[in-house]
C-alpha cells in the first residue's frame, strides 16, 4: 500500500518519515465579526487532494477527513498515548494512522 502525506509538514509514524506531497485544505468563510469580538465559520469544500488511486491512502488533518466522505483518508493518531511529544509538548511522532 502506498501512503501520501497531503499535510503541510512531514508526519512521523513510528520510525517512517512520510514527506509532504501537497496540503489538503477545508475552505471556510467567515461572518463579519461582531462587537464582543466573536464571528461564525462557515466549512466548505476540502481542496488540494489528488484524485483516489487504488491501494493509495492519503494522511490529512481530522478536520480534512471530517469534511470529507472519501474512504482513503487516514490521520495521524495525535491522541495515541504511545504518540512522542517533544519538552514543548508538540507531537513528534504517533504510533499508527487513523482509518
Amino acid at each position: 500500500m502506498k501512503i501520501l502525506n497531503y499535510c503541510p509538514h512531514p508526519i512521523i509514524v513510528g520510525d517512517i518519515t512520510y514527506q509532504s506531497e501537497g496540503i489538503a485544505r477545508v475552505s471556510v468563510e467567515y461572518s463579519p465579526i461582531t462587537e464582543d469580538g466573536f464571528c461564525q465559520a462557515d466549512y466548505g469544500k476540502v481542496t488540494g487532494l489528488p484524485r483516489h488511486k487504488k491501494n493509495t491512502v492519503i494522511i490529512v488533518s481530522a478536520m480534512v477527513k471530517s469534511a470529507s466522505r472519501r474512504r482513503d483518508l487516514v490521520v495521524p493518531a495525535t491522541g495515541h498515548p504511545d504518540a512522542v511529544r517533544n519538552d514543548k509538548g508538540q507531537i513528534v511522532s504517533v504510533p499508527c494512522l487513523i482509518k
